[in-house]
């Protein structure tokens, strides 16, 4: 449910390539053990699958998306099909998946609502806005979803690891509640203690364990208007019992899309330095360096630098134009101009086809692939095309797992 209407409208493009080889220096140095953490450092190259447990009958359901997952849980079928995110079944079926791709990670998304889901009522009366005691329920059961998945992941004996997702979209998650605690620090310390019990689940970033703070698409780069990312960082410099302890990255939206946010300004060629300034990890970029919709186009995705390595680098199946999918009409055909989607015209995915020619590329310490489950609208459109996800559904069965996984063992072999 992360929108992209937030997207900037006018833009001045930049030109930043990094013209390094892949430091194919053999495979990943990391440690991954079911028993243990996993450990990355410089040589390290993890590829980490976004990951949402929002389903359940009581939280998130199926109804009026474009797709279905294949995938059903029994107690779904009253609320129009699909599957709950805390079935036992769904849970191995879906990490049985994320093995079979030869991925290292999963990002436990926990980022819509933050303020709904942990503060007070008094709080929520006070400071936000639709958050009935109905709704509340809801958010709250993907919150038991999400954590779910340590306890239960860590039942199965999988080698994978999960990175938590945490909520900075919203202004409200920095104001303080009755008990001193804001909603960010209540959702720190909910990962936190999952992540103390469950360390196996770990990924050790920096020495410490990784979370992910989401900050939603465009991002003001003027730090004298005190931007709420601004707010966060030093939030967490204030709070050492935090950073001390754990390492925070920020993660946000079509950074492709924000020049102000780039290392080197004027117009781009291929994908795109982040300044390392802001740091700012990607949810999501788009990809289309032939699309002639003026000021927008060509599209290249972002990466950011970690001494002599690409840090981040983030790789979908489609994205979506500045308007989203459809133009005129955003629930329906035609597609817009500026649009990468799922399928080529022979049937192939050729967008993450693109997309991971630039991993291999850029040669990243982690690789994101965006995503596996999302669904629901707006962000997922009104067909195959206009999905970005991989989880098998009525509309691609398994084509999308069966790519991801031959890109996933090309992007491998340099390793060697």
């Amino acid at each position: 449910m992360k929108s992209n209407s937030s997207a900037p409208k006018t833009l001045a493009f930049t030109f930043a390539v990094l013209l390094v080889a892949a430091t194919s220096s053999s495979a990943a140095d990391s440690s991954s053990e079911p028993n243990g953490p996993l450990i990355v450092d410089l040589k390290s190259h993890v590829i980490v699958m976004e990951y949402e447990a929002w389903f359940g009958p009581e939280a998130v359901a199926f109804q009026g998306t474009a797709a279905m997952p294949l995938l059903q849980s029994s107690d779904m079928q009253s609320v129009g099909g699909g599957y709950d995110s805390a079935d036992p079944a769904v849970i191995q079926r879906h990490v049985a998946q994320f093995e079979q791709l030869g991925i290292d990670a999963a990002i436990a998304d926990l980022t819509n609502n933050v303020s709904c889901i942990f503060d007070s009522e008094w709080f929520v009366r006070r400071y936000v806005t639709d958050c009935s005691p109905s709704f509340r329920t809801y958010n709250q059961n993907i919150r038991d979803n999400t954590g779910n998945l340590f306890p239960a992941w860590t039942k199965l004996g999988t080698h994978l690891k999960l990175i938590p997702q945490l909520g900075g979209i919203d202004d409200n998650v920095m104001f303080k509640d009755l008990d001193g605690k804001t909603a960010l620090q209540k959702e720190i310390e909910y990962f936190a203690a999952l992540m103390q019990q469950y360390p196996e689940r770990q990924v050790i970033y920096e020495g410490k364990p990784l979370m992910l703070i989401f900050l939603g698409a465009a991002q003001d780069p003027n730090r004298a208007d005190r931007p709420l990312w601004v707010r966060i960082r030093e939030f967490l410099s204030d709070h050492p019992e935090f950073s001390s302890r754990y390492t925070f990255k920020l993660i946000a939206g079509y950074l492709d899309s924000q020049p102000g946010l780039w290392a080197t300004q004027g117009f781009p060629t291929g994908p795109v330095e982040v300044n390392p300034e802001y740091g700012f990890w990607s949810w999501v970029d788009r990809l289309n360096p032939t699309c002639t919709v003026t000021p927008f186009c060509p599209y290249y995705p972002s990466y950011n630098i970690a001494g002599s390595r690409v840090e981040n680098f983030t790789a979908s199946i489609a994205t979506a134009g500045q308007d989203g999918w459809g133009c005129p009409n955003s629930e329906a055909p035609p597609y817009c101009p500026d649009d990468a989607l799922r399928l080529g015209v022979d049937g192939d995915y050729d967008t993450f086809g693109s997309f991971m020619t630039y991993a291999r590329q850029l040669d990243p310490i982690f690789l994101i692939i965006h995503q596996f489950n999302e669904f629901v609208r707006p962000d997922e459109g009104f067909d195959a095309n206009t999905t970005d996800d991989i989880d098998p559904s009525n509309l691609w069965e398994s084509s999308a797992l069966k790519a991801v996984r031959t890109q996933i063992e090309i992007y491998r072999q340099q390793e060697k």
